[in-house]
């Protein structure tokens, strides 16, 4: 079964501009997301697709595999879409977002191995324990709830779930509540269909693209993980990010 990754990213991100070129203890991010995703050993080929010369030069200079893709689309699973169809020898797609710069190569194993093991699903996510003193209420913070099946059930920057009585601490950690991250892993096929599929009223409104599958009747499966990575959205969290890197890149 062979595996294309590929690694969305532009210089003029709405938030932070040119965060796929901040530095994170001597390299610039977008290659640090594509020197993990490199070491996956499920992978059988990693592109970064881009509409820059300046990401394009950073990923050529390591010898890395990168490609132009057209600068109107609306979201990155457009431009992974785009890259993948040059690609029809491929079995499974992965979308890994260029802001990842502390995404380890099993957790992208984690991604794809239902895929792999022939599950129905026709596309997978990662997420990750949350914090819920801290996180639970956060609107930049995605949460996903899911069913015994890791099928997921919704998405959503609100609160998830609300809570109408004080839970114990048992009764908490057995929540099927994670922290989302945007990577994700699309049997070929699907992927196609999915790009074509109109925005949603939910998508929309919550500003995240899965939901689009949902509201569609296509299952997610969740992949639960242990580590946790850092959203780089602000310059607040570039410098968290700046911190962490001087120690996760040791």
């Amino acid at each position: 079964m062979k595996i294309l990754c590929v690694i969305p990213s532009r210089i003029n991100s709405f938030r932070l501009p040119r965060k796929a070129l901040v530095d994170l203890a001597g390299k610039p991010m977008i290659q640090r997301v594509y020197e993990a995703a490199i070491q996956c050993p499920e992978f059988s080929k990693v592109i970064v697709a881009t509409d820059s010369l300046e990401i394009e030069s950073v990923i050529k200079g390591i010898q890395g595999n990168v490609e132009q893709t057209e600068a109107h689309h609306l979201t990155g699973s457009d431009r992974v879409a785009e890259v993948a169809s040059r690609y029809p020898e491929m079995d499974i797609i992965v979308n890994l977002q260029g802001d990842e710069p502390f995404i380890r190569p099993e957790m992208l194993s984690t991604l794809v191995k239902p895929l792999i093991q022939g599950e129905s699903f026709p596309m997978t996510t990662l997420a990750y324990p949350l914090d819920f003193e801290k996180d639970h209420s956060t609107s930049s913070v995605v949460k996903v709830v899911f069913d015994k099946n890791f099928k997921s059930l919704y998405f959503s920057r609100s609160p998830l779930p609300f809570f109408q009585k004080k839970l114990s601490d048992l009764e908490m950690k057995e929540l099927p509540v994670l922290h989302h991250m945007g990577v994700y892993a699309y049997k070929r096929d699907f992927l196609k269909i999915y790009t074509q599929l109109k925005q949603t009223p939910l998508e929309l409104a919550e500003s995240l693209e899965q939901l689009r599958a949902l509201e569609n009747g296509y299952d997610i499966r969740v992949c639960p993980v242990k580590h946790k990575t850092l959203e780089i959205n602000t310059p607040e969290e570039l410098m968290e990010a700046q911190k962490w890197a001087l120690e996760f890149f040791r």
